[in-house]
């Protein structure tokens, strides 16, 4: 039996993932992250009074400027892509609430259209590239198709966690504990096999948003709209210190650094014998 011949093209042993490896750390960081969007973007509209619009506006650009950062490095940089993975949440929250807030949309719509909008995007994703695997983001093209989709999971995620918890009325606690125990199931079905890596991963990135928002709501919201009152303030500082001291220690260590495209062929081929 021999390895798969995308593992064994010499340019693809040259090329390096740009994501890195989804372990613990990953998704602790990705749960903090959404909260500081969550948070972030409510700090800068509010208090700052840049507004939403304003917000938006900042936001997008420093969102672009460190996405051509992210693109031009040619191996997964711990700071660089954490930093875009943050400021994507931000911009993600933003485009929701442009739609519901400044435009009307009802949140019932906006959760469709951007469920519809990231099954676009995997569907052109795959048909162009053949996987939606996180384990081979090599090239640019792949890393554009990777980013998009990691726009529509947090606005997607926005949406659905602000229909849930203030469309439906249940609050944020009980919205977090709902998607909680959705990724439970998931993690669930994927540990006995019951659900494809990749099609389990995208579903527990989509619902880990909506979690960190209710988180993110519940602690700096004002307890008479049922959050415990920290402010967002502190909130987003608490949170985005962690997640500094988290990828300072990944960047150190290279703890959650991909692996070769071919030493990850030759694990998953061992796996499979």
């Amino acid at each position: 039996m021999t390895i798969n011949k995308r593992y064994e093209s010499p340019q693809m042993r040259q090329m390096l993932n740009k994501v890195p490896e989804v372990t613990v750390y990953f998704w602790v960081i990705k749960v903090l992250s959404t909260t500081v969007g969550e948070t972030a973007a409510d700090f800068l509209n509010v208090d700052l009074h840049l507004g939403l619009t304003g917000t938006t506006l900042v936001m997008t650009v420093a969102l672009v400027a460190v996405l051509v950062w992210q693109f031009r490095t040619r191996r997964y940089v711990a700071g660089v892509y954490w930093l875009a993975v943050v400021l994507v949440s931000i911009v993600g929250t933003l485009i929701t609430d442009n739609l519901t807030d400044g435009l009307g949309v009802p949140l019932e719509v906006s959760t469709a259209v951007f469920a519809v909008a990231l099954g676009i995007t995997f569907t052109v994703w795959y048909r162009s590239e053949g996987t939606l695997s996180i384990h081979s983001i090599v090239t640019a093209r792949r890393e554009s198709f990777y980013w998009a989709a990691i726009l529509f999971t947090f606005a997607l995620g926005t949406a659905a966690g602000d229909l849930l918890s203030e469309g439906f009325d249940l609050g944020y606690w009980r919205s977090g504990l709902i998607f909680a125990a959705l990724i439970a199931v998931v993690g669930a079905a994927y540990a006995w096999s019951w659900l494809n890596p990749i099609l389990a991963f995208w579903i527990a990135y989509v619902l880990t948003r909506p979690l960190g928002a209710s988180l993110g709501d519940y602690l700096s919201q004002g307890r008479d709209d049922g959050g415990l009152g920290v402010g967002p303030v502190t909130t987003s500082g608490l949170f985005l210190a962690t997640i500094v001291v988290l990828v300072s220690y990944l960047g150190v260590t290279k703890r959650d650094a991909p692996l070769p495209l071919l030493t990850r062929g030759e694990k998953d081929l061992a796996a499979r014998r």
